[in-house]
């Protein structure tokens, strides 16, 4: 086997993934690269090409690392939460809801997330209704009640804490710089 294979494998190397994959004869089970799996014994190791070779051989998808796609990398884990989040943000969205959406731990969605787009889920899901809740009051006449509860925050006080925490300004305040027709009296 090829050094910089078998380097790959024992370092858990994610860059390599998808470029081969490897099968443990003692255990008929083959990984991506990146397994965090304990290191095989090298005579045992095998090397794939593809998910097909490795199947043909008799090897079964290893549960941990799942090599047969059922689990994204991290660039895509984190664009299908983005897409979660933006579409039901009105939605109780905690951490282990998300991370049962998508049958994975909580840890590893919170800490990939986070690694790829510098902040956790839960930030996401508070600047996504954020920005809604700025949209709907520039844009729409609904009161500050109905504007939290469209943008998903649980009440009117936790929504304009966090607005003004955020943006300097309370909802009302903003409404009244950023709608020139607008009066408090509305």
């Amino acid at each position: 086997m090829d050094e910089v294979l078998w380097k790959a494998i024992t370092r858990c190397d994610p860059h390599y993934d998808g470029k081969f994959f490897y099968g443990v004869d003692t255990t008929g089970v083959f990984c991506r690269p990146s397994c965090k799996s304990r290191n095989p014994k090298r005579e045992n190791v095998r090397i794939f090409l593809t998910i097909n070779e490795a199947v043909s051989a008799n090897f079964r998808p290893c549960k941990r690392c799942s090599p047969d796609h059922l689990r994204w990398p991290n660039e895509d884990l984190t664009h299908h939460v983005v897409e979660l989040i933006e579409s039901r943000y009105q939605e109780s969205l905690t951490l282990p809801k998300l991370a049962d959406m998508l049958h994975m731990s909580p840890y590893h969605l919170h800490r990939t997330f986070k690694r790829v787009t510098g902040q956790t889920p839960a930030q996401f899901l508070k600047n996504t209704r954020l920005k809604t809740a700025k949209h709907l009051l520039a844009e729409t006449d609904k009161t500050i009640s109905d504007v939290a509860v469209a943008a998903g925050f649980p009440n009117t006080a936790h929504f304009s804490t966090a607005f003004l925490k955020q943006y300097g300004l309370t909802p009302s305040a903003y409404r009244c710089q950023h709608t020139p027709n607008f009066t408090l009296g509305r």
